[in-house]
């Protein structure tokens, strides 16, 4: 394992003043074909998946489609896929959006610890089940710190349970997202010119309106990250 050859924090040195491209080279000499890559398809999505499958040509990414993505999402990444040539892997909860709804009613209405339930179900058990069948020890993300306040202390490489995740473009703003984009013909999700700068599920994102910060455009305000990319106490769901 990783730990046993080198320290954490004299990887992050190197890291930290690499570039984004050499950071998916270390991720992918390191770990090879046990590397995977997620994405949400989201506003920015196309930077990081372009990127990657240029340094990393068919490196597995991973979609967890939880059933309440936007129409427009299905149809970005139906586009990016077959533009970027990517070896996509679509994840899905075991059960359907109907099932929960008919049990649980609609968790994302009620609390945070509904929510939370919710959020376990349709995005964490997903990932996990497909880091396990793909074998992963590597797990590349298009996390930034510019993001959200959650994103901040973020390293190039950090360990989340027994996983190693990898974020390339951790260090990029908003501008260096735009000059890549528009540098390599890439587009922005479809949703981004009607207001939205963050889209997940349709029901727990919003547009940027007056007054708002990005963070409160996701889970009506009451949290920023839907689990995949937090550190959780939680035995079940968890890799």
């Amino acid at each position: 394992m990783l730990e046993e050859l080198e320290d954490l924090q004299a990887i992050n040195q190197r890291l930290e003043s690499a570039t984004a491209h050499a950071r998916i080279e270390w991720a992918f000499e390191r770990f090879g074909e046990q590397l995977v890559m997620s994405t949400s398809f989201g506003v920015q999505s196309a930077a990081l998946l372009h990127l990657a499958n240029a340094v990393a040509p068919g490196i597995p990414v991973v979609f967890v489609d939880t059933g309440y993505l936007f129409p427009e999402t299905y149809q970005f990444a139906d586009k990016l896929a077959n533009d970027l040539n990517l070896n996509l892997k679509v994840y899905s909860p075991l059960r359907t959006a109907a099932w929960q709804e008919a049990l649980y009613g609609k968790r994302w209405e009620k609390d945070i610890e509904a929510l939370e339930a919710y959020n376990l179900e349709n995005k964490v058990e997903p990932m996990n089940r497909a880091l396990i069948e793909l074998k992963a020890l590597g797990w590349m993300s298009g996390l930034r710190r510019a993001q959200s306040s959650t994103r901040t202390h973020l390293r190039p490489l950090e360990r989340q349970n027994k996983m190693f995740k990898a974020y390339p473009i951790i260090d990029w703003s908003d501008r260096d997202i735009y000059k890549y984009l528009t540098g390599n013909n890439l587009s922005y999700h479809p949703l981004w010119d009607e207001g939205y700068v963050s889209v997940g599920d349709v029901h727990s994102t919003s547009k940027l309106l007056e007054g708002m910060t990005a963070e409160d455009t996701r889970f009506n305000g009451m949290k920023r990250e839907c689990g995949l990319h937090e550190v959780s106490d939680r035995t079940d769901f968890q890799i």
